[in-house]
C-alpha cells in the first residue's frame, strides 16, 4: 500500500517535471524557514510585556529537538531505506541515503506547528499550514514513503505535547534565563519603534 502510494504520487512529479523541481526548491529551504521564523517569534515578544511568543518559540524549538531525538532512536531500531533506493528509481531530487522512516522534515515542522498552535491556534494554522507544504514535498521529491510522513506527523504532535504540556518548566526556566541577555539588546529596537 505504502509503495503504490509512493508510486502514485511521485509519479506526478516525473509527469510534471516543474512540479517536482518546484517542491525541490521548496525543501531546500524548508526547515531553515521554518527555524528563522519560529526564532522570529522570540523577536515579536516586546521585552518586559507578556511571554507568549517567547514560550512559543522555545517551546517549539524545544519539541523539534525531542522529535529528531525520537527519529533517530527510531531509525537505529529499525533502518527504513528509501524508496528510491529500495525501489531502484531514478531520482532527480535528492540522494540521501539516511533511514526513510520516519521523515525528519515532517517529524520537525509538525513539532514546531503543534507547539505553537498550543500557544495561539490561529498562528499556529499558518505553521500548521507550511508544515504541511513540507510534508507533501516530501512525498512529490520521492524522498519518503507516505507512511515515513504520516509517522512523523504523529511523532511531532506527540513531541509538542510532551513538551508544551508535561515540560513548561523548563520552558519557562529557558525563557526566564535567555530572556535576560535577549531583552536588554532588543529593548532599544522596541523603543525606536514606539518614537
Amino acid at each position: 500500500m505504502d509503495w503504490r502510494l509512493y508510486k502514485a504520487i511521485y509519479g506526478l512529479s516525473l509527469h510534471h517535471h516543474w512540479l517536482g523541481s518546484l517542491f525541490h526548491a521548496i525543501e531546500q529551504a524548508s526547515i531553515p524557514f521554518m527555524i528563522v521564523i519560529t526564532l522570529g517569534l522570540w523577536l515579536a515578544a516586546k521585552p518586559g510585556t507578556s511571554r507568549k511568543w517567547k514560550l512559543a518559540s522555545t517551546g517549539a524549538l524545544l519539541a523539534s529537538g525531542l522529535a529528531l531525538a525520537t527519529n533517530r532512536i527510531i531509525a537505529a531500531i529499525w533502518f527504513r531505506r528509501r524508496p528510491f533506493i529500495a525501489h531502484h528509481i531514478a531520482h532527480p531530487w535528492i540522494n540521501s541515503h539516511d533511514a526513510s522512516f520516519p521523515s525528519d522534515h515532517a517529524s520537525a515542522s509538525f513539532a514546531i506547528a503543534f507547539a505553537v498552535v498550543m500557544v495561539d491556534p490561529l498562528v499556529g494554522a499558518v505553521f500548521l499550514l507550511l508544515a504541511l507544504v513540507i510534508a507533501v514535498g516530501r512525498l512529490l521529491i520521492g524522498a519518503h514513503y507516505p507512511g515515513d510522513v504520516a509517522a512523523g506527523f504523529l511523532i511531532g504532535a506527540a513531541s509538542a505535547t510532551v513538551v508544551m504540556r508535561l515540560a513548561q518548566p523548563l520552558v519557562r526556566f529557558i525563557v526566564e534565563h535567555v530572556e535576560k541577555v535577549t531583552d536588554p539588546l532588543l529593548r532599544p529596537f522596541w523603543r525606536s519603534r514606539r518614537a
